[in-house]
């Protein structure tokens, strides 16, 4: 009597339909399971399947199962039917694709290293409000990069210690201060406080610079009380909210996209918690994926690391997220990413950002161009004359690079400059 049916979810010649989601799985097998059953496992994990056979199943249940096919090594393509997914539900999709999966013993390790969306599913979801040319409107930014800092350290400050250096942030020609993924609204810096403090100091600095200020504070929390401050935040006239998408959850995101879209303002997410999945190369899912997935659903810009800073994040890899996230078409490139098109959905900004200082300006613009936000934030506060001046000599580093000038170069004649590289040089912190 057959009691697994595995294999009825595998066919190495199959071709995708049109309108089916296609993830591409990293596997291994646990011991004593062939490649094939395991591929067959999270194909029925993951779709129609169960353990066994079953004394039923309405013959319209086949039309619904998933397809394991092209295995190669340790890689294998899933293509799922259109019907298996409720549109506009990212939730679901992770409940499907990243779901039961992850934990079945037939598997040592799994990661989902992407997924390619049909035209049809893509339309079920707004993506990012404001994109990038909307970011650049609303701070009269039209080709540099977007530049931004945290006050340092993270946490601690009171609300008006936290503006004060927002304000000199915002004066040595930074665009954005932000607050840092673990400030909400603790007993020494409450939320309310620091939104007051904050718009008096951006207030005062766009009256004496001309340009346009803002910040990325910080809103998570329960989704009823980031509704409450994203509307705080736009009465006093900020463009942004910051959110920290990962440990918030997708579907909190979704009702703040359209909270903060009817406010038009644009979400920046960070990504804090990621790596607990994203970092091991074996097990879990991609920072690329969560970049993906987080266009889809509507941030305006998300964390996606330097190659250069402190954080781990390969300059190949880098490159594929930041594509995912500016291109209107994506083409597959081996194992590392499948083909995606975006269809109306706006592109979203990449933001460079953990243990940058002015002499790695230039690496992270090569390395992305001009359409990213660079986040400095120790390296201008720990800058020999301050804040202030820290800013002003990444901003230096900024124009020089845009110029094809050589920092040293530029040192010569620009002050701030000259005493970030004598302090860190090209330092790539580990």
């Amino acid at each position: 009597m057959k009691i697994e049916w595995y294999s009825e979810f595998v066919d190495d010649g199959y071709k995708p339909k049109q309108d089916e989601l296609v993830a591409l799985f990293y596997f291994e097998p646990a011991q004593g399971v062939s490649p094939k059953e395991a591929a067959g496992r999270i194909a029925s994990e993951s779709s129609t399947g169960t353990w066994t056979t079953l004394f039923r199943m309405p013959p319209r249940m086949k039309k619904l199962m998933a397809t394991a096919y092209d295995i190669r090594g340790n890689y294998v393509k899933v293509a799922y039917p259109l019907d298996l997914w409720e549109e506009g539900n990212a939730a679901q999709l992770l409940s499907g694709a990243a779901g039961n999966i992850f934990g079945m013993k037939a598997l040592k390790n799994l990661r989902l290293v992407d997924i390619s969306f049909p035209k049809k599913y893509v339309a079920g979801f707004p993506g990012p409000g404001q994109g990038i040319a909307g970011i650049r409107r609303a701070l009269r930014v039209p080709k540099r990069p977007i530049t931004g800092a945290v006050p340092k350290p993270k946490v601690g400050f009171s609300a008006k210690e936290h503006a004060d250096i927002g304000f000199e942030t915002w004066m040595g020609g930074f665009d954005l201060v932000k607050d840092d993924e673990n400030l909400s609204s603790q007993p020494f810096n409450r939320f309310n406080d620091r939104v007051k403090y904050m718009t008096k100091a951006r207030d005062r600095a766009e009256r004496e610079t001309g340009e346009k200020k803002d910040a990325l504070i910080n809103i998570t929390a329960e989704t009823e009380e980031m509704k409450r401050r994203a509307k705080l935040l736009h009465d006093n006239g900020w463009k942004y909210a910051m959110i920290d998408v990962v440990v918030a959850g997708t579907a909190s995101v979704q009702t703040m996209r359209e909270t903060l879209g009817d406010y038009g303002m644009a979400i920046h997410a960070h990504r804090a918690m990621h790596a607990a999945f994203t970092r091991n190369p074996r097990h879990g899912m991609t920072m690329l994926f969560l970049a993906k997935l987080m266009r889809l659903v509507g941030v305006d810009e998300i964390h996606t690391g330097t190659a250069v800073g402190k954080l781990e994040g390969k300059r190949r890899d880098i490159m594929h997220i930041a594509d995912c996230l500016r291109e209107g078409s994506v083409r597959a490139d081996g194992n590392d990413i499948l083909a995606q098109e975006w269809g109306s959905i706006k592109p979203a900004l990449p933001v460079a950002s953990g243990g940058l200082h002015p002499g790695l300006v230039p690496d992270v613009m090569r390395l992305y161009g001009n359409d990213c936000a660079i986040l400095v934030s120790g390296g201008i506060h720990g800058h020999p004359r301050g804040t202030r001046a820290g800013a002003k000599a990444t901003m230096q580093a900024i124009e020089a690079t845009m110029e094809g000038t050589a920092l040293d170069e530029y040192a010569k004649t620009h002050v701030e400059l000259a005493q970030a590289l004598e302090k860190w040089g090209y330092l790539k912190p580990r």
